[in-house]
């Protein structure tokens, strides 16, 4: 699938081919805590099939893992627009759901690290809801 988005400031922007069936909602306590919320959409994809304009700022992690993770976002506005690995693990970006124009046409296939899911994420349908604030 053929995607494009960027920043809320307009800075950087981006075009991938990605494949829907490997977008997952990650509730890690790193991207709680990097996004502001219970969990992050995630868009795995090829380095190589992302056309980036911008220079993203780049904040280093170190994941659960161990390993080192490239947190890249909007110097300006601070919209995050992917992660990454560094060294052998650099051939793949996690976009970020909320950057893309397409995002509605875009569904998780599956959750990853539930054992830190806020508990009542199940439950968010069960509440009153307005189309604006």
């Amino acid at each position: 699938m053929r995607i494009d988005g960027g920043c809320h400031c307009g800075a950087i922007t981006f075009e991938a081919d990605v494949d829907p069936a490997g977008v997952y909602v990650c509730s890690c306590t790193d991207c709680q805590i990097l996004s502001g919320s219970p969990y992050r959409i995630v868009i795995p994809v090829a380095a190589e099939k992302v056309t980036l304009t911008g220079e993203p700022k780049i904040y280093m992690k170190t994941a659960e893992s161990g390993r080192p993770r490239q947190q890249t976002f909007c110097a300006d506005c601070g919209a995050p627009i992917y992660s990454r690995g560094v060294g052998e693990d650099a051939g793949r970006l996690a976009l970020r759901w909320g950057t893309v124009t397409q995002r509605n046409d875009i569904k998780p296939a599956r959750r990853a690290w539930c054992r830190s899911a806020a508990p009542w994420l199940d439950e968010l349908s069960d509440l009153p809801a307005s189309d604006t604030a």
